[in-house]
């Protein structure tokens, strides 16, 4: 199976230079449909619906029926693990809360104040695979944070319905509502609004492109929380490391996107022919075999360094949305990664366990994002305000100081803002 062994040098010039400028035909496309949506709310999206997912809908809404019997039939234990995932997200989350605090001094009082947003919408994917932990990853953060109405947007399949273990999610998750709205039109809906599906103040979740470039193009109208790219996989292993985990963990980014990224990083030449080997093996017997070897044979990449020094200036620089640590003294290596999504510490902790199980999110910085971004959380469905109160005394004390700061700055008005009240006696009224 051909994956490439190159260096670092050769594989950042043919695969980082890509950036959503490279989709200029897609983009045109997004912004019509925008438009479109603003103009002609239920009715444009009605029609991309017949379009894009050959559905003929009468209602956008999914019902209370609907998500009732999504319940119904799910099967028992895909119903149990969905509520321990939902149990273990919410104990994670939890310890991201923000309070409000507050500082004082003679006079003076300063603080901060956090509150919830009050309409966030999810989009969660379809077509060719269900998403429903992505359900849980984006609901449960925002329920955790006091978020009060939470919709969600995910495309119906030809007979109109959003697949079954989706909508499952859904109602265990706790989500307002759910809308059988997919791609760019979902996007645009969520942040202008329509006589069904309500305007929000935050767009989050993951999508293809054309999502993507909705979300990117309503920013300013509505807060999002990432522009997602392909899913991203690097993997640092030493000599002794399990080549068939390795190759297992690759194959679990691989089979997302032919777009999506799996990279070993490696200072043995011997692991790095084993892993390939297994890569071979197992993609013998995956059911989206195809998917999975043209992501790796177009976006994987075996890269082999002299030591795990040179490992770490690699990884910082690609700043992966997930990051495994295939060594013994794993934890060891901790202070040395500064730019990663999600760190997987040892070879029993596969990102799988991220996905699907251990609470964290899986809503995660992609294309060298991780350098200044973070993993959805709490603190994406909170909006803070700065609050302040002088007195009269204190205000008189600082005047100097900011009268001097305020011309320095050429802002004569704001200067006498507060020297007026310096000049004057000490108000009697109650404010």
């Amino acid at each position: 199976m051909p994956l490439p062994i190159c260096s670092f040098e050769q594989y950042k010039k043919d695969h980082l230079a890509a950036t959503l400028h490279d989709f200029p035909q897609e983009r045109e496309t997004v912004l019509k449909i925008i438009e479109d949506v603003r103009k002609n709310g239920d009715d444009a999206l009605f029609k991309y619906t017949e379009k894009f997912d050959q559905a003929k809908l009468s209602q956008l809404q999914v019902s209370a029926e609907e998500l009732h019997e999504a319940v119904t039939l799910t099967a028992p234990d895909i119903l149990e693990t969905i509520r321990g995932a939902k149990e273990n997200i919410k104990r994670f989350h939890s310890h991201q809360v923000e309070t409000s605090w507050w500082d004082s001094g003679p006079g003076w009082l300063a603080g901060q104040r956090s509150l919830p947003l009050q309409t966030v919408g999810a989009y969660i994917p379809g077509g060719t695979a269900a998403y429903p932990s992505s359900v849980l990853m984006t609901v449960i953060p925002a329920l955790v944070a006091g978020v009060e109405n939470i919709i969600l947007c995910s495309p119906p399949d030809s007979d109109g319905k959003v697949n079954q273990i989706t909508l499952a999610a859904a109602y265990e998750a706790g989500a307002t509502a759910v809308y059988k709205v997919g791609g760019a039109q979902a996007v645009a809906a969520m942040a202008y609004g329509t006589n069904t599906i309500p305007a929000v103040q935050k767009i989050v979740g993951p999508g293809n492109i054309y999502v993507t470039l909705a979300k990117k193009e309503v920013f300013g109208q509505v807060g999002i929380d990432m522009l997602a790219g392909p899913s991203e996989i690097v993997i640092v292993a030493e000599e002794g490391a399990l080549p068939a985990y390795i190759a297992a963990d690759m194959l679990s980014q691989a089979e997302h996107d032919p777009l999506s990224r799996s990279i070993l990083i490696t200072p043995s030449e011997a692991l790095s022919q084993m892993v390939v080997e297994h890569l071979a093996e197992q993609l013998d017997t995956l059911p989206r075999k195809n998917t999975a070897l043209q992501s790796l044979k177009q976006q994987g990449a075996v890269l082999l360094v002299s030591n795990l020094d040179e490992a770490w200036t690699i990884v910082n620089e690609l700043a992966p949305e997930h990051l495994e640590l295939h060594l013994q003294e794993a934890w060891s290596y901790l202070d040395r990664i500064t730019n990663a999504g999600a760190i997987f510490l040892g070879s029993y902790t596969p990102e799988s366990l991220g996905d699907y199980w251990a609470g964290s999110n899986h809503v995660l910085p992609t294309g060298l994002a991780a350098r200044y971004a973070s993993p959805l959380g709490v603190y994406d469905f909170l909006k803070r305000s700065h609050v302040l109160s002088y007195s009269y005394a204190a205000l008189r004390h600082s005047a100097p100081r900011i009268s001097a700061l305020a011309r320095a700055e050429g802002l004569e008005a704001h200067a006498r803002a507060v020297l007026l009240r310096r000049q004057n006696n000490e108000p009697t009224g109650k404010n």
